[in-house]
């Protein structure tokens, strides 16, 4: 597969108007794309990398490593992904191999932003999201939950966000599996190993589900789709 960019920070250098912002970070070429809310939700304002800098944050990251999707922390940094000394930002704080992490709204806030603030950051998540193409979203939470349901699923309509029954199920999307997360401040016992037993069964798999049309065409070389 073509490499789409080794960037780990921001690698499409989205900058959307507002003075301080919580990019995407990871593998642009991911296989796994996990989707937050906000900063004002999500955290990660000192180290500027989705999912850090919350109590839960060591929990949630220690989920994700344990599922595959991370493969832990660098030197110096704490548990909650930021780093101890110095620039928080200067350190690439979780080292991802095919994950990616981003919010639908990456813009820090005073409060939470009303409909038209998130509609109008939808455009840069989207973009992202479709530059990326990760064959599976993990949205984390309702509000992300709901966003990627109605706009990448046909089956909103007949799904009801309840955060604790869709946690780590398998959910069939227009071109993408999407597997819900329930909010990591909201988890209890049993939900980190709910979700690292789905991860690990959906990785076992070809879930992936590409098909070679390649023979199809002229010349030798794969030709994959979903």
């Amino acid at each position: 597969m073509q490499n789409v960019t080794d960037r780990i920070r921001n690698p499409f250098g989205m900058r959307p108007d507002c003075p301080s912002f919580v990019p995407g970070y990871g593998d642009a070429n991911a296989d796994f794309h996990v989707v937050g809310d906000r900063p004002g939700v999500h955290g990660g304002t000192a180290a500027a990398v989705p999912f850090t800098g919350e109590p839960w944050s060591p929990a949630f990251l220690s989920t994700l490593q344990s599922a595959g999707l991370i493969a832990g922390l660098a030197e110096g940094v704490a548990p909650d992904g930021v780093a101890t000394d110095g620039d928080p930002t200067a350190v690439d704080p979780v080292s991802t191999d095919r994950t990616f992490l981003s919010y639908l709204h990456m813009c820090e806030s005073d409060g939470p932003p009303d409909d038209d603030a998130y509609d109008d950051m939808e455009r840069f998540f989207d973009a992202e999201l479709r530059a990326i193409a990760a064959h599976v979203l993990l949205p984390v939470g309702a509000r992300a939950t709901e966003h990627v349901l109605e706009t990448y699923t046909a089956r909103a309509w007949k799904t009801e966000v309840d955060m604790d029954a869709l946690h780590g199920e398998e959910l069939l999307g227009a071109g993408w599996l999407v597997v819900p997360v329930k909010d990591p401040s909201d988890w209890t016992d049993g939900d980190a190993d709910r979700l690292v037993d789905a991860l690990g069964e959906l990785r076992s798999t070809d879930f992936r589900r590409e098909s070679d049309l390649g023979r199809f065409i002229a010349g030798s070389d794969p030709y994959l789709v979903r």
